[in-house]
Parts: structure tokens; sequence; C-alpha cells
């Protein structure tokens, strides 16, 4: 088999294709409507739909636009999350399992009226979705899936071979689903927006927020945004000490490859149903195929060495595609909530002007896409059908009690391994491009070396709640076990619920 290399960075096509527009960041307090935290799909499709209807938006984000999950994306445009339909008429009824599919449904209707209005020329192609398997275990399982789309209406039928060459016990599609290239799709609706009158923020922190009879955001430079409704859609809320977000959803993991094969695309969006995941679909790259082989998911922070991860879908892929080359490497985090289903809505029951949309677990095309529709009605004082399965005040006795206790259970697991673990290296022996934990004056620390061999050393107490973090060699970033923070291996904070950088120590 012939040995192909990975690439040495991480970098998503999305953004290595695309010019996207840069802003600078807010330097003076400010007034508006509407305050958006976060310029992923939700932030900017709630900012075009906001000003459309005249309503004056900012839009902040701690980065550049685009440049965290959304921009990490596998990009489909699709109903079918996973084998989750059986499971929802189980746990909450038809009426909430239907929800939840035509939601997905007007979301991606909602996307395809954008793209025709606007001629936007962002890749868009109706394909059909594929569930499979190769596991006996999971045959019965598709079956169950099949029945309860058969009562939702839902479109689709089982089969047991797939238009891709993978040999398959069973499969289900779902016909008439959608992928594009979503930074196209969103940098056209963010010049939408400029057109409308919003404005943008890069490398703005949104830091906490003011209750007064309007509420504010306050950003880490000491600056205010005032209005009269806040919109966190920062992919983990950032007024976090409210409504105990990071111990009612976990943060996970997964791995992207960008490759080029000798074999024809022929057509359609697959994703396994056992572990680990396989998820594949096509792109258009250099007038030819990019095929995106997608999976291996786990916690954030927890498993095995996050280059294996990698090294798994390279090896998925020279066995069944005729790989010729890695072009691309990427990962994505997501969160999960207690019953699968998104928090959309207001922050608390008495904080109606304070809203909040999280929880995508990786279908953030649609789940995001939706949100941002219920959050715009809701300011704008409309009915809308999905806005109650949706709630994230509500709470079922079955499965949320239990997903609780496991999500909870875990972290203390991982808070005390972290603290008792004793398997520390030491600086000398750390090569270029190296990381270790190691110990300081008695004290856990974490030491990587860059390529010019310069020492960065950072204190690996989370400064969320005090977990120990690990090394993620894949991103080259220190990761939470227990709530999914991400810090940079300078200290500095990638992604939530932390909000303050790691401690710099001197070796």
């Amino acid at each position: 088999m012939e040995d192909h290399q990975l690439p040495n960075n991480p970098e998503t096509y999305w953004r290595d294709s695309i010019e996207l527009p840069t802003f600078p960041p807010l330097e003076e307090s400010i007034s508006v409507d509407v305050a958006i935290a976060g310029a992923g799909i939700t932030g900017i499709t709630a900012a075009y739909l906001l000003s459309s209807q005249n309503i004056k938006v900012a839009v902040l984000d701690a980065d550049q636009i685009l440049n965290g999950t959304t921009g990490h994306t596998t990009a489909k445009i699709t109903a079918q999350h996973g084998l989750i339909y059986d499971e929802f008429i189980q746990h909450f009824g038809e009426e909430v399992a239907s929800k939840y599919y035509q939601a997905a449904e007007e979301a991606k209707e909602l996307i395809k009226q954008n793209i025709e209005k606007h001629q936007i020329e962002c890749d868009f192609q109706t394909e059909d979705a594929y569930i499979y398997t190769n596991e006996d275990s999971y045959v019965q399982q598709l079956q169950k899936e099949k029945e309860a789309y058969d009562k939702l209406g839902i479109p689709g039928e089982l089969t047991d071979h797939l238009p891709l060459n993978l040999a398959v016990k069973s499969a289900l599609m779902m016909k008439n689903q959608a992928q594009f290239h979503p930074l196209k799709y969103l940098k056209a609706l963010t010049e939408l927006c400029i057109e409308q009158g919003v404005k943008f923020y890069e490398n703005t922190v949104a830091t906490d927020v003011e209750y007064n009879n309007q509420p504010a955001i306050l950003t880490k430079d000491g600056h205010r945004i005032t209005c009269k409704n806040i919109i966190a859609a920062t992919h983990f809320p950032f007024q976090d000490k409210r409504g105990l977000y990071f111990a009612r959803m976990y943060a996970e993991r997964a791995y992207v490859l960008g490759i080029k094969t000798s074999q024809k695309y022929p057509g359609g969006m697959y994703i396994n149903a056992e572990s680990p995941t396989r998820s594949i679909r096509s792109t258009t790259f250099n007038g030819e195929k990019l095929w995106l082989i997608s999976g291996e998911n786990h916690k954030t922070g927890q498993g095995k060495p996050t280059m294996e991860h990698y090294n798994a879908l390279q090896a998925f892929s020279e066995e069944n595609f005729d790989m010729e080359e890695v072009v691309y490497r990427w990962s994505a985090q997501d969160l999960t909530t207690l019953d699968k289903i998104p928090y959309v809505g207001s922050l608390e029951k008495d904080q109606d002007h304070i809203l909040i949309a999280t929880g995508y677990r990786k279908w953030g095309m649609t789940n995001g896409t939706i949100a941002a529709k219920i959050l715009t009605d809701k300011i704008l004082k409309k009915e809308n059908a999905y806005a109650e399965i949706y709630q994230p005040s509500r709470f079922k006795g079955h499965p949320g009690i239990r997903e609780f206790a496991q999500i909870n259970a875990d972290v203390v697991k991982h808070m005390v391994r972290g603290k008792m673990e004793q398997r520390e290296r030491k600086i000398d022996e750390l090569l270029a491009d190296d990381a270790a934990v190691i110990r300081i004056n008695g004290q856990r620390a974490g030491a990587y070396k860059d390529k010019e061999e310069n020492l960065h050393v950072v204190d690996t107490t989370c400064t969320h709640m005090g977990c120990e973090v690990e090394w993620n060699s894949g991103d080259r970033t220190w990761d939470c076990p227990c709530h999914g923070s991400r810090f940079s291996y300078t200290g500095d904070v990638i992604e939530g619920p932390a909000q303050k950088p790691l401690k710099k120590i001197d070796p």
C-alpha cells in the first residue's frame, strides 16, 4: 500500500478556498437593537433575517468570522441526523419527533430559498442521504428507524447496496437532502447583512452580560454593547454561570480528511450507524472532486492521541477508495445536550431578552439555521411552531436525568484522574513540535517545544472549573476532558466555557 503523507498542519478546505471579509475589533461602546455574539451560521443567519426587517444589529466574534465550528463542518444540509427518529418517538412521542424533522426540513428550504433569491454560488446540490451498516446488530435498528420514517411521513427506503463502492448489510436512504460550500453561502449572507446596516466586529471577546432594563454585552476590552435583545450563538454560551450549561452538555471532537482518489464519486452523502463513525461526501476542488472522509468521534480531551484518529481515517480511505493524496485535514468540536435536541431560546425562564443557541450534535447546518429562525421570530414576537421543543428550560425525566448523571460522573472521574496521574516527562526529553505534561516545583504543567524549538509552558489547570487539560497532538492545543474548553499551546482560550487563559509558567 502506498504511504500517503498527512498534511503537517490542520487546515479546513472551506476557509482555504475562499477569501472572507475582515472587520476591526470593537473600540467603543455602542447601542443597537440586537447584539449577536458569534459569527457562525446561527449568528449570521439571524443577523440577515433581523436586518431584513430593519432591525439594527451588531455581530461580534472572539476570533475571525466563520472560524469556529461552522468553518470546520462537513456541511451536510439534511434531516437525517443519524439513528434519531425511533429514539425520539420512544422518548417524546410522535409529535416531538415530527416537529424535529419538519424543523430540519424548513431549515433546508430556508437555505435553498436564500440561495435562489440572491443567486448565491455555493456549490449547492440536492443529494440522497444514507445511513449504512456492516454490523448485524444495527440491521434491526435500521429497520426500526425505517418504521419511524413511515410513522412520521419521511420519504425513505431500505436497501442492501449503496451507489458508493462499499459493502453493506443494510442502508436507509432519506431522499432529496442537500450539501453546499458553507462559507460561500455565509459570505454572501454577510455581504447582504452589511448592505442592510449590520456592523461586524472581529477579535472582540464577549465576557459577560449586564442584566438591566436594557441588557448589555460586556467585552474583554471594557466596552459595552447596549441593546434590547442578546443572542449568544457562541457555540458554548459565554454567560455560562447562569443556566449551568456546562453540566447539561458534553463536547465531542471529530476529524475530517479531504482526499483525492482515482474513483469517480457516485453522488450521495453517507454515514454509518456504528462506531467508529465514517461519514462521506464530496465537494468541488480545482474542477475535480474532493472526497471528505470524516468521523472518529470522541469526547474532547479524552481517549487516544488525536493524530491516531486522522491515521484511522487515512487507513479507511486507502482501503476503500484508491486514495491518491490527502489534501486537507481538520477537526471540529460540537456539543450534545441531555436529550440530543439543541437548546434554543431564553437563557433562563426569567431572561426573555437574552437568548442562546447551542448543542447541535454535529448537525449544525440545519439546527443552526432553524435556531436563527426561532430566535428571530421570538425577537419579532412571531409564533414559531418549533420553539417549544427546543426551549432550554425544558426537562424530561427520561432520558435527561440519567444523561445528567452520566455526564457529571464522567467529569468527576477525569478531574480526579488528572490530579492524580504520574506519567510526566522531562523538558529536556522534548523534541521540536513535541509536548508533554511535566512538573515544575511539584506543580503539574504543560510544555510544548515549537518547530523553532522555543519552549511554551502553561499551568494545565483549566480556568473553568479546575480540571487538568490534556495535549491534543493533532491540533497542537490543550483540551479539557471535563467540559470541552480548549487552549492554544500559549494558553489562549480557543473554545469555552473557559474565559480566562491558562497561566503561563517560566520554566
